[in-house]
């Protein structure tokens, strides 16, 4: 196991919204939506590269927050995102349903029998949960500020929660976290109020989510190349998880990206890229 800390500085046009069926914007995107158990899911998909990615977004923001990362990901990969339901334009759902279930359906009707996975913060929970139901679709992990079923998080850490969830303005309690984006990282904040301005539902949406088993120790068991990143500035709670997992998973490597809070793919783009991409191709197959 490695454990790096770096210390140097390293838009994709969306396409028109659909209703059904499958379309391809200018720029080579396909969209379309994909049948699950009681809901559906919107995805994107480009590039024609030999390794398969998958994007799998935090809890704060639908797929879009990839938009920055978007068009180095379908120059280099076969790449899909999609919205988690109650996200972007994935719908509400209203029946209790697992959510790697909804990923195992996704990769099929895409026809893709194994992917990286690059899954941020409660994308990373989905992610190990896929995982370690799937083991033979995932051919790599790649974790940002992951959240982990089973790890046992502070008082503070619950705290914030329930401080967030009696907020009455939810977006202001969200662009005030500096936990999220680190202090001084204006653009990146705005950014993120654009993206939540654009998609309310995001902030408000209700979920069913069926629970999963503690990912503990059974992430003892995953004999895959995994990346897992954390920014410097991001809350105490994800930064024990992030550790946690590099010492449970085999051969896991975790790099700390330096003055970047949760979301730091919309801070430092252009560094998280090319982290993520050495790393997928240090072991394309």
């Amino acid at each position: 196991m490695r454990n790096h800390v770096l210390g140097f500085a390293l838009l994709c046009v969306l396409g028109p919204a659909i209703l059904h069926g499958q379309a391809k914007d200018v720029s080579g995107t396909t969209e379309g939506f994909v049948q699950v158990n009681g809901g559906r899911l919107y995805y994107q998909e480009c590039g024609n590269g030999p390794k398969a990615v998958l994007l799998m977004h935090d809890g704060v923001v639908n797929s879009a927050v990839w938009n920055n990362v978007w068009g180095d990901f379908c120059k280099e990969f076969h790449t899909i995102r999609y919205d988690r339901r109650g996200y972007g334009r994935s719908p509400e759902t209203t029946n209790p349903y697992y959510e790697a279930d909804d990923v195992a359906a996704l990769l099929g009707d895409r026809k893709v029998h194994e992917a990286a996975l690059v899954a941020a913060s409660h994308g990373g929970n989905v992610a190990l949960d896929f995982t370690l139901r799937y083991p033979e679709q995932v051919g790599d992990l790649v974790l940002i500020g992951p959240a982990a079923n089973g790890f046992p998080y502070s008082e503070h850490f619950l705290m914030k929660q329930v401080a967030y969830q009696k907020a009455t303005d939810k977006l202001k309690a969200v662009l005030e976290n500096n936990n999220l984006i680190a202090p001084g990282s204006d653009a990146a904040r705005a950014e993120l109020r654009k993206l939540l301005e654009a998609s309310p539902q995001d902030l408000r949406h209700s979920d069913m989510p069926l629970p999963e088993k503690s990912v503990f120790p059974r992430v003892e068991n995953l004999h895959l190349p995994t990346l897992i990143l954390t920014g410097s500035d991001d809350i105490a709670d994800n930064h024990a998880v992030a550790g946690a997992l590099q010492m449970a998973i085999p051969s896991a490597e975790r790099v700390v990206v330096p003055e970047t809070g949760h979301l730091l793919y919309l801070e430092k783009p252009g560094m998280f890229f090319s982290l993520v991409n050495r790393f997928l191709k240090d072991h394309q197959f």
